[in-house]
């Protein structure tokens, strides 16, 4: 995540809209004091406290990942742009398309063993569609009502439509998943 300069990005859009440090964190629910320090690069933040901070920028999750130049229509495993920290037990998210420019994004959510993609569930702007690939199951919870996802079992997620997933098995599970537009 170095190389994307989130921290550079989270500190431009911040002073763009006129700003403080201690007005965001506090609107982000994290201190000034880790703000500073995410946007002097010197912490990661997680995904959570990322998607805090594109809410009170109003910004989609996405804008911290994108990069200016990007004309290779080939992703390979090795040069997926990943949300999340491989070597901790995180989340992970996965950019399958070559970057969030096109009309539709495609992902792959890697949730670990007993864990949720998020605290709270959240909606987004757009349709998503998503298939569970790996891992024996995976409960999503859509507007308060549960739903069990076997692999191989695919499910259609509308619009703004309050959503968590939750892996109470113990291995993890890779949920991939389309967006359309693309919000992430």
């Amino acid at each position: 995540m170095d190389d994307l300069n989130i921290g550079k990005k989270i500190q431009e859009l911040r002073l763009k809209q006129k700003t403080s440090i201690r007005k965001l964190s506090s609107a982000a629910g994290i201190t000034a004091s880790m703000l500073s320090q995410i946007e002097n690069g010197q912490v990661n933040p997680s995904i959570n406290t990322l998607r805090a901070l594109a809410g009170a920028l109003d910004a989609p999750l996405y804008y911290f990942f994108k990069e200016e130049s990007e004309d290779q229509p080939i992703i390979t495993p090795g040069t997926r742009k990943t949300i999340g920290r491989k070597n901790e037990p995180d989340v992970i998210y996965e950019l399958l398309t070559p970057d969030t420019r096109g009309t539709i994004e495609f992902c792959m959510m890697v949730i670990p063993a007993g864990s949720s993609s998020n605290l709270h569930a959240q909606g987004h702007v757009g349709e998503e569609v998503a298939f569970l690939y790996s891992g024996e199951c995976v409960d999503l919870e859509i507007e308060s009502r549960c739903f069990t996802l076997r692999q191989g079992d695919s499910v259609r997620i509308p619009p703004q439509s309050q959503h968590v997933w939750h892996n109470h098995t113990s291995a993890p599970v890779q949920v991939i998943f389309a967006i359309t537009p693309p919000s992430f």
